[in-house]
C-alpha cells in the first residue's frame, strides 16, 4: 500500500516540480518511511528500486514523455539494473533521487540515478530500459526519439563502462542452455 500512496503523491504532484527534458537531470525529493525499513533498521535494498522507477516516471512526466508515448501505445520496461550502495539510508531521512540519461545503443537507454543526502552520493545505480509498444513491437532508441520529435540537444556519447556492463551482465539468448558459471563447476 506504501508504494501505491507513493505513485498517487506523484502522479498528482509532478507538474509543482516544473517542466524538464529528458536530457535534463531529473531531481526529486524522498523521505523514508516506517514501511521502508527492513529488519536492519535501514531501508530495504527492494525499496531502493521502486523508488527508481518512481523518479525516472517523475522525469518523464515533466518532459511531457510519458504522456506522448502513452498516447502512441508505447511504455518503457527495465531489462538490466544494477545498484552500488556507500551508505545506509535510516528512517524518516531525506534523500533525493537525481536521474538522467547517460545514452543508449541500438535497442535501450541507460539511465544513471544516485540517491543523495546532502550533497553526498550514498547510492548510485545504472538501468536499462526499453520500449514497447502494443499490440506487439519494440522500437529502438532512435524511433522513441523520433516519435518525440528529436533528442534536447546533442546526443550524449554512451561511455565505454556502460556497455560493457551491458555485455557482462547480458543473458543468453532464447531458449539457449544457460552456461554453468557457478563456481567450482
Amino acid at each position: 500500500m506504501k508504494l501505491w500512496l507513493r505513485l498517487i503523491w506523484a502522479l498528482a504532484t509532478w507538474r509543482s516540480r516544473g517542466s524538464a527534458t529528458m536530457a535534463d537531470v531529473g531531481v526529486r525529493n524522498f523521505r523514508v518511511w516506517p514501511t521502508d525499513i527492513d529488519v536492519f533498521m535501514h531501508m530495504n535494498n527492494g525499496i531502493y528500486f521502486t523508488l527508481l522507477d518512481l523518479a525516472r516516471l517523475d522525469l518523464m512526466k515533466r518532459a511531457q514523455v510519458w504522456q506522448r508515448l502513452k498516447r502512441k501505445g508505447v511504455h518503457p520496461v527495465v531489462v538490466q539494473e544494477t545498484i552500488t550502495f556507500r551508505k545506509s539510508l535510516l528512517l524518516w531521512q531525506r534523500f533525493t533521487i537525481e536521474t538522467k540519461i547517460i545514452g543508449w545503443d541500438s535497442q535501450a537507454f541507460f539511465i544513471q540515478q544516485r540517491y543523495v543526502v546532502a550533497g553526498e552520493i550514498y547510492a548510485e545505480a545504472l538501468v536499462k530500459v526499453r520500449f514497447l509498444q502494443s499490440p506487439r513491437g519494440v522500437p529502438t532508441p532512435e524511433e522513441i526519439n523520433e516519435m518525440l520529435g528529436g533528442w534536447p540537444g546533442a546526443k550524449p556519447k554512451l561511455p565505454g563502462w556502460v556497455s560493457e556492463w551491458n555485455s557482462a551482465v547480458a543473458l543468453p539468448k532464447g531458449k539457449e542452455p544457460a552456461p554453468s558459471t557457478w563456481p567450482g563447476n
